[in-house]
């Protein structure tokens, strides 16, 4: 593909986006249903990005038309270690080293950055898959509310316990079929 045919594609695909953007934003003035509606599935439910970004794709097309044309080089590519495991709340306790360097297990967008009861400091990130991964225990976060992370990249710090959950849909799944 030609570079003054991705630079063609990905205007036409950002005024696309800004128009639809302005549609939803006047339909909010207009119509108070509409906004209640609106509110409700955005700030009440859990969005599901992964869901929004499958219907992006299906009716405008590949969302990643920028890696055509950036390339970048991975700086932190790790894979996650730990000594020991257990059963720990909704999911499980993992024995890591002083000031370990967590890896992101699987691309996906950071939906929440704060505390949890049990869990301290947590960063949420919806896999590409659908599953919330929770991850507890983490200072100096490397990551942003909304960045979309890849796959091995560096999350932030955990200081000798990493505690991780994984939960789909509102229900808690099992751990041990994510570490492998």
């Amino acid at each position: 593909m030609k570079k003054n045919n991705i630079g063609t594609i990905f205007f036409t695909k950002l005024l696309l986006s800004i128009v639809l953007t302005l549609i939803i934003l006047i339909l909010m003035k207009s119509s108070s249903s509409f906004k209640n509606t609106f509110y409700k599935q955005v700030y009440n439910n859990n969005i599901s990005f992964t869901r929004l970004k499958e219907l992006y794709n299906k009716y405008i097309g590949d969302s990643n038309i920028l890696d055509k044309v950036v390339k970048t080089e991975t700086v932190f590519n790790e894979k996650l270690t730990y000594k020991k495991q257990e059963k720990y709340l909704d999911g499980v306790k993992l024995e890591v080293g002083s000031n370990y360097l967590v890896p992101i297990e699987e691309s996906g967008i950071v939906v929440f950055i704060g505390e949890k009861e049990g869990y301290g400091n947590t960063v949420i990130i919806q896999r590409v898959d659908g599953v919330d991964e929770w991850y507890g225990n983490i200072q100096n976060v490397n990551v942003k509310l909304y960045d979309y992370v890849k796959k091995n990249t560096l999350l932030g710090e955990s200081n000798n316990n990493l505690y991780l959950v994984y939960k789909k849909d509102g229900n808690i799944l099992n751990y041990e079929d994510y570490l492998k």
